[in-house]
């Protein structure tokens, strides 16, 4: 996946720092809304919104199971809690505390796992979340959303706001393009987002992989003739089983895209719905693999594992082909 232009660059934001706009926004009139941080305000993109509503934000520091009790606390008072912190150390360090304070407690804590998938490639293992998905989505009560482009970023913040249930939203951060411009275009938690139509391949991206599997399409039908649809599949539980059977029915091989492990995923979580409803389309996950991963920035891990716009296309090639 090639890097971004200047002018891309200054065109599109990070999902992160769409984030912390709409965060700001939502906090000018609803006095409830609280940012719990753990020593992330710079990270999370939460300076200005620090500056602006000083009483509305509160420091944990480096201690990720207090930041998720604090959070829960509050939440059960009626408070709009948003739980800010690298997704890696969240959701891993903090696992009990999702697991007991948040859901099973049932207090609406909007769970923001920033820095997500490999954004930390550079740092190494301890700094990846490709473990996220397996473990919330084995969590009952608890909503788990990756958005791909600055539109569903900006709806999932809002949505979230107004939503009484446990959320866990994971944001890396890239700057994303908007992957349509179509003025009807709508999201709601548990349903997927069509981003592109075909009738001979089926790609299933979640996060910041919808935007390769876009330009992958793209590469598809102008160099082979092959037209394939493009889902973002943002909300991984629940999964759009709908969506999920309407595009089996047609026979089509599948790809789902992840960047998280190839187990426990996304990839997984449709393959389990295939499988047991008598689905047998030819279907390949990609993610990163059970192994050391490599070390380097987010497009060269992605790049590796290929998890890219040429990775993703050489992947639906071989199936289109091995089906005909």
């Amino acid at each position: 996946m090639a890097e971004m232009t200047q002018n891309e660059r200054a065109t599109y934001k990070a999902n992160l720092d769409v984030f912390s706009g709409t965060l700001q926004d939502l906090a000018s009139t609803d006095r409830t809304i609280l940012v719990v941080t753990s020593d992330s305000r710079g990270s999370g993109k939460l300076v200005p919104f620090g500056q602006k509503y000083p009483a509305q934000i509160v420091e944990i520091g480096i201690a990720e199971q207090n930041l998720v009790g604090v959070a829960a606390g509050l939440a059960s008072t009626g408070k709009k809690v948003f739980a800010v912190s690298p997704a890696c150390f969240l959701t891993a360090r903090s696992f009990e505390q999702i697991k007991t304070d948040v859901a099973y407690s049932d207090n609406p804590v909007k769970l923001i796992g920033i820095s997500a998938g490999v954004s930390y490639g550079a740092l190494g293992s301890t700094h990846h979340s490709l473990h996220d998905f397996a473990a919330l989505r084995a969590v009952h009560n608890l909503i788990v959303v990756a958005p791909a482009d600055n539109f569903e970023a900006e709806h999932a913040i809002r949505l979230a706001a107004e939503t009484d249930h446990p959320i866990y939203i994971r944001f890396g951060k890239k700057a994303m393009p908007y992957l349509t411009e179509d003025p009807s275009r709508r999201f709601e938690f548990g349903k997927g987002s069509v981003v592109r139509e075909g009738g001979d391949l089926a790609i299933i991206g979640t996060g910041e992989t919808v935007y390769p599997a876009v330009l992958a399409a793209n590469r598809l039908e102008n160099v082979y003739g092959i037209r394939a649809t493009v889902v973002s599949m943002h909300t991984i539980k629940p999964l759009d089983y709908e969506l999920l059977a309407k595009l089996a029915e047609t026979g089509a091989p599948i790809i789902t895209a992840e960047e998280h492990s190839i187990y426990g995923g996304l990839g997984e979580a449709c393959a389990s719905f295939l499988l047991q409803n008598g689905f047998r389309n030819p279907f390949k996950i990609m993610g990163i693999p059970d192994e050391y991963t490599v070390t380097g920035s987010q497009i060269e891990i992605l790049n590796h594992y290929g998890l890219s716009e040429e990775g993703i296309a050489e992947t639906g090639l071989k199936l289109v082909q091995k089906q005909a």
